[in-house]
């Protein structure tokens, strides 16, 4: 049995759509509420306002342009981290892992790379109510098994969930590894491979944290 830490640890789980993402979530809070832990699961968009919002325009409800996306991702992104009960800092302090589908990677690749990279970068990093995780984990997986994924998944597709949008963006979150390497501790998984593998890679990963 695990003793729960003073303050829990913040895992992001990144990668393109169909990946797996929600999958391991699900197999990594079994896992640290096996050790004992307790664990919350959250995901951007968020259901507060803000995350409705935002989930409109990412469905092609709403018109906005990707400036005003990549503004609406930091307001939905603060809201999820200062709200005063299931936010992202209160849960930390009340000692709960938190795992989050999704963080700024995505708007960097996304929206950093389809309007400005640095400003988007500023929005997110310096601001001071974006907490930041203790670790992203991605879970790499091409377009074309991404896209096969969704079709069979869903009835219909977001915006951005095409073969050229997601070649781009596959890239686009390379290139933010690449430019946060340094500050953030990023993790590349294979994603190609059976959930449980692919659960054992990320234990080993957080119990490193």
């Amino acid at each position: 049995m695990v003793t729960q830490s003073k303050r829990g640890r913040f895992i992001v789980l990144e990668g393109i759509d169909g990946a797996g993402k929600t999958t391991q979530a699900e197999l990594l809070r079994e896992y640290l509420e096996g050790q004992g832990r307790r664990v919350y699961r959250t995901a951007e968009p968020t259901p507060f306002p803000t995350g409705v919002a935002l989930r409109e325009a990412l469905g092609g409800k709403v018109k906005k342009s990707e400036c005003e996306m990549a503004v609406m991702f930091v307001l939905d992104r603060i809201a999820h981290n200062i709200h005063p009960t299931d936010g992202i800092r209160a849960i930390l302090d009340g000692g709960q892992d938190i795992i989050c589908d999704r963080y700024y990677y995505s708007t960097l690749a996304y929206q950093g790379h389809s309007t400005s990279y640095e400003w988007v970068r500023s929005m997110n990093l310096g601001c001071p109510e974006i907490t930041r995780p203790d670790i992203c984990i991605y879970l790499d997986l091409t377009p074309e098994q991404s896209l096969d994924r969704i079709s069979r998944g869903r009835e219909s597709v977001e915006i951005y969930e095409n073969k050229e949008t997601l070649e781009r963006v596959r890239g686009a979150f390379f290139r933010v590894f690449d430019d946060l390497g340094k500050t953030d501790n990023i993790a590349v998984l294979d994603a190609y491979r059976s959930p449980e593998e692919i659960a054992a890679d990320i234990a080993r990963l957080v119990d490193l944290l």
